[in-house]
């Protein structure tokens, strides 16, 4: 699991770029990595968080893929190479975020179809929180799920007001608009590389993916994406249905994250029936699979321990 020859500016020998067709006719990016073995060890669906595309990920990637699985993952609507939604080319623009669970319920459906079993979905970020939702709203039903650094509350300097606030500024004029500019925190003076990762080479093999393809690159959200986040994290807070959820769940938590709010996924955990904690301190910010190797060892090494026990070939 420490580095290796790995080339993480390249897409690997066997994987494609493809595209996939929502039900609406959108099309999303997607990347596809079929196990090279006569017996797979199973299927992952990795997503990641907002903004994010999932060349970043093909480090870790590589890591399941040696063990067997087929990997898969997709950009999500406009945003990375799924197009956009808004005027502004670069602005990550969504009306809803019901939008984002019909496309991973569709994309589910035919990923379970054409994949090997056992089925393992995970998410970081924006990515964790729509794959919790989809799984409380039964849009996906996999046999194990893994929420990275999810994303069920913010970071704000504002608190309880911050969603009120959002509401107030978004709701002013055109809600598709960007909300901020530059960083991926407003009202911050902390540069974006120290709210993702403490590895600069892991941080600038993004950047060297954004000038190889800058149709690419998300931006900052709109009003609208914001508003709808606000929302979309209240509501799956207080959804009843999180207890009744039987698929288990390994979460990783960093409680430094400068982006999501790590007390917010400490207070849902105990709501889940079957769910494991990790937590980690100050040595990790919000990509923990793209931090320093100490912090993402672990948190592979966590991964790999719970896919063994609880996605097992039937």
């Amino acid at each position: 699991m420490t580095a290796s020859s790995f080339d993480r500016r390249s897409i690997p020998a066997g994987a494609s770029v493809q595209r996939w067709t929502a039900p609406d006719g959108w099309q999303l990016r997607a990347f596809a990595w079929p196990a090279d073995t006569a017996s797979p060890r199973g299927s992952i669906l990795f997503q990641g968080g907002r903004g994010d595309v999932f060349e970043k990920y093909l480090e870790v990637f590589a890591h399941w893929h040696a063990q067997g699985w087929t990997v898969t993952s997709f950009d999500w609507r406009g945003q990375g190479g799924s197009g956009r939604l808004s005027a502004a080319a670069n602005c990550g623009h969504i009306e809803s975020f019901d939008a984002f669970i019909a496309d991973l319920g569709a994309f589910y459906a035919d990923w379970q179809a054409a994949t090997p079993g056992p089925h393992v979905v995970m998410g970081h970020s924006m990515g964790g929180h729509l794959v919790l939702r989809a799984l409380v709203e039964g849009a996906i039903a996999p046999d194990a799920a893994v929420l990275v650094a999810p994303m069920l509350g913010f970071r704000s300097p504002f608190g309880p007001l911050a969603e009120r606030m959002a509401r107030l500024l978004g709701g002013v004029g055109d809600s598709s608009r960007p909300a901020w500019k530059g960083n991926e925190k407003p009202y911050t003076t902390d540069t974006r590389a120290s709210l993702l990762t403490h590895d600069p080479d892991r941080y600038a093999d993004e950047i060297w993916w954004q000038t190889a393809n800058p149709e690419t690159v998300t931006g900052p959200p709109s009003w609208r994406w914001v508003i709808e986040a606000f929302k979309s994290m209240r509501e799956s807070a207080a959804d009843p249905r999180l207890k009744a959820l039987k698929v288990p769940i390994l979460m990783l938590v960093a409680k430094a994250d400068g982006l999501v709010d790590a007390r917010a996924s400490l207070r849902i955990a105990p709501k889940l029936p079957d769910v494991r904690v990790v937590a980690f301190g100050a040595e990790s910010a919000h990509e923990i699979l793209r931090e320093a190797d100490p912090v993402r060892n672990r948190a592979i090494g966590e991964i790999d321990l719970f896919l063994a026990a609880r996605a097992q070939r039937a």
